[in-house]
Order: structure tokens, then sequence, then C-alpha cells
């Protein structure tokens, strides 16, 4: 089957395009940036076409001939109207799916409280929206809504890693005690893989989750239990407000205040799967489900071993100043002078090399530890991720 991945760039499409081709699929990703690809192992085994999702006018040669699209793209964490955004994003390639006559559209929005959507957060409101628009496309889509996404390198789980290990006490929002259905990141890649064998003609949602309701302080416990911690006392407080909240969380974790902003107002509901029909047309993968504890374990492992495969920082470091502009030259941000020094020591290579991935993030550097320290403060005062940028990147 000819596949198009939007979002090839982000977290979960830079996962599943490897898994579709592993499935024997023809990958086609659209990019805004191909210089996104540069590292990436399957580069040379998809075609890759530049548009951007905002401007109509670039996407016919990405929907041209393709049997199933991916839409895994967000504006959370952008400047401006990241609803607007998305709304004329997705009624873009709605729009060109149609006229391309494509047979599918599968899409990931978030789980949400059923009834009506204005009472939402931005995000699972334009998540919702998004969908809809999808669905009223024509083209037969299939809209999956998912809670946290646990993995080695989301988002979500870094917050929840950080407030963990860094809070031995908890003074929390009241949202610490809504319920949470998280899921597996393996899990979500196995339902979006597994959608191109259903029915072409089906077009609807459905919720997945994995086999555990937790309360998002049990989640921060879990994973205390996990890595070796001490469980957290927590205290609910009903006086930290969403916004209040946001500004905590990017002061201690590595998320930056504008996407740190509409994950703490998401939040604020109960997103838990309300409809598990799912099951009647995707069977569960082998072994079923995984629990959320088993979740933390794998990530925990991938990241000890180096294999962090995707983060959420390969698409959301929001505003960083080195992130590149259209109008920038090809030879942005190579090297220019190179600077060779060399020196023997009897250590392992495998030692020097652990000594090297321990340079900044929250070692910082051996030459003025103090001015590294007031940088990373500096970044967090603006809204930046300070210190702990380093954390969760991919493994050279």
């Amino acid at each position: 089957m000819r596949v198009l991945v939007t979002g090839a760039t982000g977290y979960l499409g830079g996962r599943l395009v490897p898994r579709l081709i592993d499935a024997g699929h023809t990958v086609r990703v659209l990019v805004r940036n191909p210089r996104k690809l540069h590292d990436v192992p399957w580069r040379d085994d998809v075609e890759t076409v530049v548009g951007d999702l905002t401007d109509a006018a670039t996407l016919s040669d990405a929907v041209a001939d393709i049997d199933a699209l991916y839409y895994l793209v967000h504006a959370m964490g952008a400047k401006g109207d990241f609803e607007e955004t998305e709304k004329k994003s997705a009624n873009n390639l709605a729009d060109a799916a149609a006229k391309a006559k494509v047979s599918r559209i599968i899409y990931l929005g978030g789980l949400h409280p059923e009834g009506d959507i204005s009472g939402l957060s931005r995000h699972l409101r334009s998540r919702a929206e998004v969908g809809r628009i999808l669905m009223d496309s024509g083209v037969p889509t299939i809209a999956f809504n998912a809670g946290v996404v646990i993995g080695s390198g989301s988002a979500s789980f870094e917050m929840i890693r950080h407030l963990t290990e860094v809070l031995p006490y908890m003074p929390a929002p009241k949202w610490v005690r809504n319920f949470i259905q998280p899921i597996a990141v393996r899990d979500v890649l196995y339902y979006l893989v597994s959608a191109l064998e259903l029915d072409k003609e089906l077009n609807r949602s459905f919720d997945i989750g994995g086999p555990d309701v937790l309360r998002y302080g049990q989640m921060m416990n879990g994973y205390a239990l996990e890595a070796g911690l001490h469980q957290r006392p927590i205290a609910s407080l009903p006086v930290l407000t969403p916004w209040l909240a946001s500004q905590w969380v990017n002061l201690v974790t590595p998320i930056p205040r504008l996407l740190a902003v509409p994950i703490i107002e998401s939040l604020q509901f109960d997103c838990i799967v309300r409809d598990d029909s799912v099951a009647d047309f995707i069977p569960e993968p082998d072994g079923g489900l995984t629990s959320y504890r088993a979740s933390v374990r794998l990530a925990l492992v991938k990241m000890g071993d180096g294999e962090v495969e995707t983060s959420w920082q390969d698409a959301t470091v929001v505003g960083a100043p080195s992130d590149p502009i259209p109008s920038d030259p090809e030879w942005t941000g190579h090297t220019v002078y190179t600077d060779l020094r060399e020196r023997r020591t009897p250590a392992s290579p495998s030692a020097l090399w652990s000594v090297v991935e321990g340079i900044g993030g929250e070692n910082g550097w051996y030459s003025f530890p103090l001015a590294w320290a007031l940088r990373g403060w500096a970044d967090k005062l603006v809204g930046g991720v300070g210190l702990r940028r380093g954390d969760a990147i991919r493994a050279p």
C-alpha cells in the first residue's frame, strides 16, 4: 500500500514510518524542512515531499497516488492561535485528499469527555475539531482518541519523570486526582499500523487506552516505584490554576511553557476510554495491552541503554533561537572552524564515551560551571527548557 505520513519528524511519526516500511508498505513523508530527516536511519527508504499543511498549494504532490495517509501533526506549543492553525491544516489536507481520491485517513487525537466540546481545554477541543473535519471530508477516516502516551522521550513521560524525580514532596493542583487511562507508545503504534487493514468504508472514531485507569498522582508514584525511588507524598491544592501549574512544570521539567500550558489545561478533565468497541475491529496485540508500570519500565530501559528512538524535542523545541528559518542558506549550522585536540587515556572507549555523554544538561561543563548554571536559569525565565534539554535526545 502507498502511504503518506504527515508529522514524520515528530515523536510518533518518527516511530511509525520504520514500522510501516517493515510491514511492506511504500512510504512517502511530507515535511517542511527535509534537513530534519538528515540523521534518521530510514531516510533513504522513503520518498520525501516538501510542503506545509497551512499552504494548500503545496499538498497536491504529497497526496498524488496515495492509498492512505496519516495525520499526526499538531500545532500545540506554537506561538499564536494554534487552534486556528490546526483547523486550517486539517481542512487543507482533507480537501487535497478528497480531490486525489485517497482511500483512507488515519488520525490520532485525544481522549476527552463526551458531549459539547466547547468547554474542553484548547488542546482537547482542537484535537476533537480536527477529527470532525477529517471524518466529514468524504474520505473514510479512522480517528483514534488516546490519552497520555507513555514511552521513552514522550512529553507526558518526561513531565511525569521530572516532577517525580525533582520533588520529594508534591504540592500539586487538584487535577492530580483526576482519572487518566495511559497507553504505551508501542500499543499506539500497533493500532495505527493495524488501521490500514480495516474496512475501507469505515468512517468513525475509536477510544484507545491501556489496561490501567489511574489518578495522575498514582502515575507519578508508579514511576517512582519503577525508578527505585520512594513514593512521593502528594497534597492536592485547589489554589494552583492551570496557568500557575504550567509555570511550575516549566521550572522543574524540560517542558517549555508554551507546551506545558495546553498539556496542563487538558489534565483538568478525566480522560478515560468510554467506548471500548475498538476491540471488535482490531484485536489486542499478542500478549495484551501494556500496563502502565510495564510501559515505564520499558521506557527506563530504553533510556538507560541510550536507545531513545524519538523524542518530543524532535518536533517541538519551541522557539529555540537555533532553529533554522526558511531564509537560512544550505550551509547554516554546519561547522565552520574545527578545534582538534588529543590526549591519551588508559580508560576504555565505553567509559570515555559515558563521560562525553554527560557533558552539558544537568551536569554542566568542566569550565566555569557557574556560568552554565546561570545560563540554564536564564533560559527557564524566558520559557525555555533550561539545562534539561539533553535528557532524552536520541543516542548517536
